[in-house]
């Protein structure tokens, strides 16, 4: 391929990419690496211009998951030493809304591990984001794992904005990631929150032992999805999980990923997400001329950077945090 340039220019002009310029956009040469991620940020600054969506997650309830996801520390064949609790309390989840605003957090998540919530955790939420709507200026995302119609529903009519359930892997690699559930369950409940009027988030996790198609079908099932955020996160692998020592990414290949969800998917928030420290290290900066978004602070069961790095980092790129101001500010 070669000209990027040019490649972006012809996204721009609605040209969807084929399979075999995807792959070529993983394989690209290293000597390459800088005029591919100029590329994409011509697509990214066309959109999003050099604006950047922070994100922060509360873990509402840790472990004690029925499902065998091989990558994830809180599923029942971990052996992981983790925190482990049931459902946090409504002033809990709001205290950490408090923490995301301070932060300049412009999306909070709030996370709860299982298979799918019960209706009595649905309250809790529902609760929550009642309260945290009427103080801060918010964007809200759930995930909560599989969900049914009258349930999204319900977080639709408290102020729900946004449902996470991430596709993590192709379906043609899904069996040897999981098999307590379906790839074909996540898509059913991407699209139950999309039917409720709730923005789809869904996104993947590289670095699962999966190849390069697998990774191309990722990023087009997303856009067949049409999700409106796409989480990329790069496999932080933990001991205890059957995925454990898997250690086969490097920066540049990480940012090739990244680059190939801004050109497949170019109207879309790409998100760096977990992993990024691990794998990107210190080449995280370069990840955010494709990506326009991050999540700040730690993860569900990991580390993540320290805050005050991230914000830096921003100011050395020159870049806008995005947030939303409270009405009376405008």
């Amino acid at each position: 391929m070669g000209n990027w340039k040019e490649l972006a220019l012809e996204v721009l002009d609605g040209k969807e990419l084929s399979n075999q310029e995807a792959v070529e956009i993983l394989n690209s040469p290293d000597e390459e690496l800088l005029e591919l991620l100029h590329g994409s940020y011509i697509i990214r600054h066309h959109y999003f211009g050099n604006k950047v969506k922070l994100n922060k997650i509360i873990n509402a309830k840790s472990g004690m998951c029925p499902e065998n996801c091989g990558y994830c520390s809180q599923s029942s064949i971990s052996n992981a030493p983790i925190e482990k609790y049931r459902m946090v309390d409504k002033d809990s989840i709001v205290a950490g809304a408090k923490q995301a605003y301070d932060s300049k957090v412009g999306t909070y998540c709030i996370v709860a591990s299982g298979r799918g919530p019960s209706d009595k955790e649905i309250d809790t939420v529902i609760e929550a984001v009642k309260e945290i709507k009427q103080d801060y200026p918010l964007t809200l995302c759930a995930c909560l794992g599989i969900l049914k119609p009258e349930q999204a529903a319900r977080l639709k009519e408290a102020g729900v904005d946004r449902y996470n359930h991430n596709i993590n892997t192709s379906a043609n690699h899904y069996e040897q990631i999981t098999t307590s559930h379906t790839y074909a369950d996540r898509v059913n409940t991407v699209m139950t929150a999309k039917e409720a009027g709730i923005s789809p988030c869904s996104g993947v996790i590289i670095g699962m032992r999966e190849t390069e198609k697998d990774i191309v079908d990722m990023a087009f099932s997303l856009k067949a999805l049409d999700a409106d955020s796409i989480p990329v996160n790069f496999l932080n692998a933990i001991d205890g999980t059957p995925l454990e020592k898997t250690a086969e990414l490097e920066p540049r290949y990480c940012l090739k990923v990244l680059a190939l969800m801004r050109y497949v998917n170019p109207t879309k928030e790409i998100r760096i997400s977990g992993g990024r420290e691990v794998n990107l290290r210190s080449l995280q900066p370069l990840g955010l001329y494709p990506a326009n978004s991050l999540f700040l602070g730690d993860y569900l069961t990991t580390e993540g950077q320290d805050s005050s790095a991230d914000h830096q980092m921003l100011k050395d790129l020159g870049f806008e945090i995005d947030i939303k101001l409270p009405e009376a500010s405008l």
